[in-house]
């Protein structure tokens, strides 16, 4: 039993409902062993502190009461009675219990948690802080946030933040901070003031959360966007060029034919066609960057792309550079183009060389990686995780510049000297790897040299092809009917000389509405279409293909465009280097694909 003035006090029971009642009676059922077995030990020890027991109020509420008691005995060392305290300590309880609460939460948070005292000396930091900061706990008491510092933000940046924090303000930003190794990272912050009961600031607290990732992800979306919107600009621009182009070397050819020229004149016409051929490769090099240009892909080894390509790369650099390769032991078997591969060899060897103006040492290797989820997120590979093959490029040169490096893949950029560079060497890299499905991952060290690792999707299951695309007859004249449909008109009369010079007849058409009408008339003795595939007049060059080869199964299309549509290779057949040419291109090349597709 205990005092009623107790159990009405702390539990809410008149005093006539509770004399004569048992202090077990108020206990929570699953408190009543519990309080057995204790006062077992009360009645050995003759006293007890700051025992717990949760108990019923009247209310239905549960209640936490701390018991304190001693056993006093008479004279002779017998029982005589109890004395005891009670106190509600449920409040308390519940404060602790929040507390420890927001501790545990505070530990375990992903977030950088840091306290500091008035002056910004800190006086706790959670475990997340030692995970982004490579500090501990025990490193960063007593020393100011200030050890985090990069120097890539001015004092005026500190000054702003202590003019809020001091008018006793919450503030929000971001930092660029050091960890302890030295790497750089990105934190969002909120440093908030925390005031005592007198409203005296005496604490700031911090929560900051790594952004590092978050970063490079939302850079890389936004470099792959203005690189797309551009590339579709540049891929437009280079298709009129090639139309250009194309009637300047079909025209250069034809004249080329004519066997009695003047010594000056042949000389010209050489030259004429060398500065021809530079513009097709600058073009070409813009195509690649937009992502227009066919990829004629096939099973290769990287191993033996990069090894047959190394007798090139010695021409290129020059003798104050060393080239070394690594290459994998093993067979690195990938599905693309081999004129691609080698063009990204190209580049980036050709920047390497010109990083080192001094000489130096150049490294091309190869391996196998295999990206994981995260990685391959934050490098922008749109084949995903999974297992990859990879060329890896090394020189000690002078590195990248940090101001150009966030710009580094975008066209017409360059860090050369006027006249000695496009500025399109990486950004056609950049989309050479894009049209393979892989990602690019850049090592800078300024001064100290510049790793480019590029990342190609690995064939699983590589398959060899049996039998190579059959060698077009020497003799390249025909007799049959020629369908030729090209919007560019001198394109379209060059096109038609070389073709009747050589025996064909060609019927001509500037568009495809044009092309159907002669059709209608001639469809019988027409053996092939040759036509562009983007025209004019509302109906393109896979558009007519489709209509006329529904009409006729067993005629033969040959398309001819300055960059390939992926549309048209549904049902048409379309196969680069077999029925399909790309601009420019010469008459002895134009005259092979066509008896090819008409003998085939």
């Amino acid at each position: 039993m205990f005092a009623p003035s107790l159990r009405e006090r702390i539990l809410g029971y008149p005093r006539a409902e509770v004399l004569g009642t048992w202090f077990g009676d108020y206990l929570v059922p699953d408190q009543i062993a519990l309080f057995k077995d204790r006062f077992t030990s009360f009645k050995q020890l003759g006293q007890a502190n700051c025992m717990e027991f949760a108990m019923r109020h009247r209310d239905g509420s549960v209640r936490t009461i701390s018991f304190d008691g001693r056993i006093e005995h008479d004279e002779q060392g017998a029982f005589k009675r109890t004395h005891c305290t009670l106190n509600d300590i449920t409040e308390r309880k519940r404060a602790e219990e929040s507390i420890s609460r927001l501790a545990m939460a505070v530990e375990q948070s992903p977030e950088s948690i840091v306290i500091t005292d008035a002056s910004g000396a800190i006086l706790y930091t959670n475990p997340a802080f030692a995970k982004n900061t490579g500090y501990s706990c025990a490193e960063a008491l007593g020393q100011n946030p200030r050890i985090l510092k990069s120097g890539k933000q001015d004092a005026a940046f500190y000054r702003q933040l202590w003019d809020v924090l001091q008018r006793g303000e919450v503030w929000h930003g971001h930092f660029i901070n050091q960890r302890k190794d030295g790497t750089l990272y990105n934190e969002e912050a909120t440093i908030s003031p925390v005031r005592d009961a007198a409203g005296k600031v005496v604490n700031y607290v911090a929560v900051k959360r790594d952004v590092t990732s978050e970063m490079q992800i939302q850079e890389h979306l936004r470099q792959a966007q203005k690189v797309e919107s551009i590339g579709t600009f540049a891929g437009s621009v280079a298709h009129d060029f090639n139309n250009i182009l194309g009637a300047m070397f079909m025209q250069l050819d034809l004249i080329k034919m004519d066997l009695h020229q003047p010594a000056e004149v042949a000389e010209g016409l050489k030259s004429l066609h060398a500065n021809t051929e530079r513009a097709a490769n600058l073009v070409r090099q813009i195509l690649l960057y937009s992502r227009r240009t066919v990829a004629q892909k096939r099973d290769l080894n990287l191993n033996e792309v990069v090894t047959n390509f190394s007798k090139m790369l010695q021409r290129i650099i020059r003798e104050d550079i060393q080239l070394q390769l690594h290459l994998h032991p093993g067979v690195l078997p990938l599905h693309a183009d081999p004129g691609m591969i080698e063009q990204v060899i190209m580049n980036l060897t050709t920047n390497a060389r010109d990083a080192m103006p001094k000489g130096g040492k150049l490294i091309v290797g190869t391996f196998p990686a295999a990206l994981e989820a995260a990685q391959a997120e934050r490098l922008g590979a749109e084949a995903g995780p999974g297992e990859y093959v990879c060329l890896s490029v090394s020189d000690t040169g002078t590195g990248i510049p940090l101001e150009v490096l966030p710009k580094i893949f975008e066209p017409f950029l360059t860090t050369k000297d006027i006249g000695k560079g496009t500025g399109l060497g990486l950004a056609s890299v950049f989309g050479i790897v894009k049209q393979h499905k892989g990602c690019i991952e850049l090592d800078n060290r300024p001064g100290h040299g510049v790793t480019f690792k590029v990342f190609f999707p690995a064939l699983a299951n590589p398959i060899t092809h049996a039998g190579a695309m059959a060698v077009p007859p020497a003799n390249l004249r025909g007799t049959e009917t020629i369908l030729l449909v090209e919007d560019e008109d001198s394109l379209r009369a060059l096109t038609r000389r070389a073709l009747e010079q050589n025996g064909y007849r060609v019927l001509e058409a500037s568009n495809g509405v044009a092309a159907m009408e002669i059709w209608q008339q001639q469809r019988e003795s027409i053996a092939l279409l040759l036509t562009d595939m983007v025209m004019p007049a509302g109906m393109s060059g896979s558009e007519l293909a489709w209509c006329l080869v529904s009409a006729k199964p067993e005629l033969k299309v040959v398309f001819v465009s300055g960059y390939a549509l992926e549309s048209v290779e549904g049902g048409l057949g379309l196969k680069p280097g077999q029925n399909f040419l790309q601009k420019p291109f010469s008459p002895e090349s134009l005259l092979r694909t066509l008896r090819q597709t008409l003998d085939t």
